[in-house]
């Protein structure tokens, strides 16, 4: 197991360092970008019909921050192999609050209550399938549906260095279970608008949520050779994450982060991650995002 560990560190060790490379000029080629002193307001909408309860209006300003990324990410949550797959980056929060910062795990979100250095507002995930004819150690497991999480989060910086912030979601269908994630990050900006951040992670899933990923059923050990097993929510990781962002212009920015994860618990007890995969989880990601204000009469 301490080989295995080893190794995986090893190759997670080469990894980021092609992919600070890849940083590095994608870094330049942004910074090619003609750049304009401030964000400019794109468009403006009506104010709805109605006010929701509990919340300030919805009139005035908003930024919307969209992008694309790329990440090297494991196969399948506990698979010991990787593969390359895109991103979306989407957020919206107050025009001219504190400065946005979004962590590499943040769920698409929109920060309907914005004031001060607290937000809070709807937040959104998409998990996407598990395929049990693309991956040998999936053979007899069966397939699993996308899953579209949908909840809420809250954040809140304590200083303006440190950023804390809890999302909890609900599943729609390929898991109908529950996820709640938390982490914190120190953000350190190096030099002007260089900014490296880092922090820990921890992730909780109810049964609910672990079993269609991590259990095996009479059938599916029967097919699969693999013992059976009645995987049961609880703690499902602890990690740590770092990124580096330099944003450009007030519409620019790029980033590139690395994420590890230690699987808990059922999942990491599985015989899929036990006997198949690795509880050790590696994402390395390089991304760019842009910026833009409208207006709410």
């Amino acid at each position: 197991m301490k080989h295995l560990d080893e190794a995986a560190l090893d190759r997670a060790a080469r990894a980021q360092q092609s992919l600070l490379s890849v940083f590095l000029a994608a870094l330049g080629a942004i910074m090619a970008i003609p750049q304009s002193a401030s964000a400019q307001t794109a468009f403006t909408l009506p104010a709805p019909p109605f006010d929701v309860p509990m919340l300030p209006s919805p009139s005035g300003n908003w930024t919307v921050m969209v992008g694309i990324g790329g990440e090297y990410t494991p196969d399948f949550v506990g698979s010991n192999n990787g593969k390359f797959r895109p991103i979306p980056i989407f957020s919206i929060r107050r025009a001219g609050s504190f400065d946005q910062f979004r962590g590499p795990r943040d769920s698409a979100s929109i920060a309907l209550l914005d004031v001060g250095n607290f937000r809070a507002g709807p937040a959104f995930k998409y998990v996407s399938s598990r395929k049990s004819d693309k991956y040998s150690e999936l053979t007899g497991l069966g397939d699993v549906k996308a899953a579209y999480e949908l909840g809420g989060f809250v954040e809140y910086y304590p200083v303006d260095w440190l950023r804390l912030r809890s999302e909890l979601r609900q599943g729609v269908g390929g898991h109908t279970g529950t996820v709640a994630d938390v982490s914190a990050d120190v953000i350190v900006p190096l030099i002007q608008r260089l900014t490296i951040s880092a922090g820990p992670r921890f992730t909780w899933k109810s049964t609910k949520a672990t079993a269609p990923y991590f259990g095996v059923d009479a059938a599916q050990a029967l097919a699969s050779g693999l013992p059976t097993y009645d995987a049961r929510g609880g703690a499902h990781s602890v990690g740590f994450g770092s990124q580096i962002s330099y944003r450009t212009n007030p519409q620019w920015e790029v980033h590139a982060y690395v994420e590890y994860e230690k699987l808990l618990g059922d999942a990491a007890d599985s015989p899929l991650v036990r006997l198949r995969g690795s509880s050790n989880q590696t994402t390395i990601g390089l991304g760019a995002s842009y910026s833009f204000d409208f207006r709410i009469r």
